[in-house]
């Protein structure tokens, strides 16, 4: 609340902590006006000229009428410093989850991810990273590898299954060539999209960086293959009118999955420290969690072996 006082909000005393580990997020009330969401960013992370790139990327999108939440700019700037912590100032958007079960909903979101895309292929990032194998999968093994989060008894089975998995992923990434990285959410769930009768808002570009454009269409596709297959042509019915998807692209989805897996796990294992992550994954750090690690990527190996999905939408 101090925070928000030092650029002129005056607080009303509410404040809620939202559902947010990576960076600390709240939504606060005002005296006057709609209450104010205040993200402050985990520090070390991103550079200032990360972020503001990212600021700057949404506020690209939000001048084009695409449902972004951009961050407000107080005194010409967007990004915040106040204690030693960087923050920034959004307004408040509601919203429900989107229902990925409807074939319209599904192809309202991929007009609006064409958008996105079309946009986002303009120009590179500069300062934001890029999503590939070695920072998504050889990094973060490395680092579960040496952790000592790994049970002795399962450390050389998931080892071997992990290496197998990444070895899976460079031949999915050869299979689709030299696909085109552009600008993109990078973390495109259905948690990050608010729904509303008027559509979707996407939210939270924190992850925004460069990478294939299905990296930002696979999480809203669940299910079985068939199930993905029908979701993916909902989704390209809309996506197509605004920008031309590569299928070629198709032969990353799984990877792409692999990846998140083997990052997701190391992403848990470098925030431990952090008395949040204890609290809201205390089934982390387990025997199971990690009988179940070697489950899931020994299912991806398999998954990765077969045709990508457009081969099934043929038949």
């Amino acid at each position: 609340m101090n925070a928000l006082d030092s650029l002129g909000y005056r607080c009303d005393g509410r404040l809620l902590a939202l559902n947010s580990y990576e960076n600390r997020v709240y939504q606060v009330g005002m005296e006057e006006g709609a209450p104010l969401i205040a993200k402050f960013y985990r520090p070390g992370r991103w550079t200032d000229e990360a972020i503001l790139e990212e600021h700057a990327f949404v506020q690209e999108l939000a001048e084009r009428e695409i449902p972004v939440v951009p961050a407000l700019t107080v005194n010409g700037k967007t990004l915040h410093g106040f204690g030693g912590f960087r923050f920034a100032v959004f307004p408040k958007h509601g919203g429900r989850a989107p229902e990925l079960e409807d074939g319209r909903t599904l192809e309202w979101m991929g007009r609006f991810l064409g958008r996105i895309h079309a946009i986002g292929a303009i120009k590179p990032f500069q300062h934001r990273p890029a999503l590939d194998i070695e920072s998504f999968g050889d990094e973060p093994l490395r680092f579960l590898l040496s952790s000592g989060f790994i049970p002795a008894d399962l450390d050389a089975a998931y080892r071997s299954v992990a290496e197998q998995a990444l070895t899976g992923v460079r031949h999915c990434f050869e299979r689709a060539g030299d696909v085109k990285k552009l600008r993109l959410h990078g973390d495109c769930y259905a948690g990050n999209v608010l729904w509303t009768d008027d559509g979707p808002h996407f939210v939270d570009f924190d992850d925004s960086r460069m990478g294939p454009a299905v990296q930002d269409l696979w999480m809203l596709l669940p299910g079985d293959r068939t199930d993905m297959a029908r979701r993916l042509n909902d989704v390209l019915a809309g996506y197509e009118d605004f920008y031309d998807f590569d299928l070629r692209e198709l032969h990353l989805i799984e990877a792409l999955r692999t990846l998140r897996l083997i990052h997701y796990a190391a992403w848990l294992g470098q925030r431990w420290d952090d008395p949040a992550f204890k609290q809201a994954f205390p089934w982390f750090n387990t025997q199971r969690y990690w009988q179940d690690r070697i489950l899931e990527l020994r299912e991806q190996v398999a998954l990765m072996s077969e045709p990508p999905l457009w081969h099934v939408q043929s038949v």
